[in-house]
């Protein structure tokens, strides 16, 4: 990979943007077919407030879009009234079966409506890295699936760097864990400090990925740390974004801040309560497989697709779009998995 890489991936049901900086995946943008809407990310809707919580400080707005409602915190003199037209926009994607957070534009005329589309896949993409043309076919739909597998892993070792990384989400927060990775011959003092700075970016590239927010904290190696020093590291890791607040490295050794959240996490969208792949998401996964085995074997007539009648069922009109050479069978013989074959 080269400095700075993109990929879009228009797989039938789902849209995937990835961002790759020096050879190692940054982030994964997801839309799908089925999304509402007025929940994406940047969405502007006008939307009707249903309910006002002074516990929680904020509204339940109805955007005409399936349940659960947006949530808009209210400031200072915002105090809408139940029934009241507000116009919004979606300052985060739906997480753990809440709906939107929403950013209160002004007030709003109408019945609940989206008024303007959060950007795609395409144009977060330009966004993140102007000029550079997104890479598409074969090359990224591998790269999807290997951003995916990274992305829902709990960490990882990455021994060149010398470190070994534990990145694991609780309903509190963030958990990060920096162990150095030692190696014969190296200054065990100065390796410390490079698997902190190295820790440090390697967490957040994967936070980013997973598409994680909140408050983060992060166990670093060793004692007597400079403290400055790391800040600065965790500044430059996390990017510059105004609404990251950093605190000290605490006497334990600990770092802590805090980000926003803007997206959906990624294991909410491809898995669900129950840890496994969604419906959805195994549907769409099994087309994505088809449509690259089409990729890379250009010289078949067709190819066949032998799945479960359940995945079938789902997966055929998806299928479908991808054009006559893709067919899918249900394969009673089959109780889990696919098959593709030639003819």
């Amino acid at each position: 990979m080269s400095e700075v890489e993109t990929f879009l991936d228009e797989t039938p049901g789902e849209v995937r943007g990835l961002l790759a900086l020096g050879g190692r995946f940054d982030r994964l943008l997801i839309q799908r077919d089925g999304d509402a809407p007025q929940h994406r990310l940047g969405a502007r809707s006008v939307g009707r407030v249903v309910a006002v919580d002074p516990g929680l400080k904020g509204a339940f707005v109805d955007l005409g879009a399936p349940e659960p409602f947006g949530f808009l915190p209210l400031r200072g003199a915002d105090r809408p009234a139940a029934g009241a037209r507000v116009e919004v926009e979606v300052a985060a994607e739906p997480r753990e079966r809440k709906g939107p957070t929403l950013r209160l534009i002004g007030t709003g005329a109408g019945e609940p409506r989206l008024l303007r589309p959060g950007p795609g896949v395409a144009e977060m993409l330009a966004r993140l890295a102007p000029g550079i043309e997104p890479r598409a076919g074969a090359a990224a739909i591998r790269a999807g699936l290997e951003a995916e597998e990274e992305g829902l892993a709990p960490g990882g070792l990455f021994a060149r760097l010398g470190v070994r990384l534990a990145v694991e989400r609780t309903r509190a927060l963030v958990a990060v864990d920096i162990d150095h990775a030692a190696a014969p011959g190296r200054d065990g003092r100065r390796d410390k400090s490079r698997a902190n700075r190295e820790g440090l970016a390697q967490a957040a590239r994967l936070i980013r990925l997973k598409g994680w927010g909140g408050l983060v904290a992060i166990d670093l190696v060793g004692t007597g740390h400079d403290g400055p020093a790391l800040l600065a590291a965790a500044r430059a890791a996390f990017g510059d974004d105004p609404e990251t607040v950093f605190g000290p490295v605490n006497r334990f050794g600990v770092l802590m801040l805090s980000r926003p959240w803007r997206t959906t996490p990624l294991e909410e969208r491809l898995l669900g309560p129950d840890g496994r792949p969604t419906a959805e998401a195994r549907a769409i996964d099994t087309v994505r497989r088809l449509r690259l085995a089409l990729a890379e074997d250009t010289a078949a007539p067709y190819l066949t697709l032998r799945c479960p009648a359940a995945i079938a069922a789902r997966t055929g009109a998806l299928a479908a779009r991808l054009g006559p050479r893709a067919r899918v069978r249900a394969d009673p013989a089959l109780s889990d998995g696919v098959e593709i074959d030639e003819g």
